[in-house]
């Protein structure tokens, strides 16, 4: 995974908006501390880059989580923007690149 921030901008809007799916705030941050997360581009936004990162939380359940980084005044920031559970084929594709 490419080398991103592992500090996080959270507000009441990107957590409301990532726990819409059941996915917690802690269970987003551990997505990126999974050694084996990949993290991709998303082409969903004109204004801004944003990324996908795929992993599993500590309890290995497999999360998608949509994000940006921020720059702030006390560094840049991963803001989270959208959290899910993957679904069966997602896993099945996810578990597949892991091993490759």
């Amino acid at each position: 995974m490419k080398n991103l921030p592992l500090s996080f901008q959270w507000d009441d809007a990107n957590r409301k908006h990532c726990q819409r799916h059941g996915v917690t705030v802690r269970e987003v941050e551990e997505v990126f501390e999974d050694v084996v997360a990949m993290s991709r581009s998303d082409r969903h936004s004109l204004y801004e880059e944003r990324l996908f990162c795929v992993g599993r939380t500590t309890q290995r359940r497999h999360a998608f989580v949509a994000f940006t980084v921020r720059s702030t005044e006390e560094g840049d920031k991963i803001r989270p923007i959208m959290a899910r559970y993957m679904h069966a084929k997602e896993i099945a594709a996810y578990e597949k690149a892991r091993n490759e």
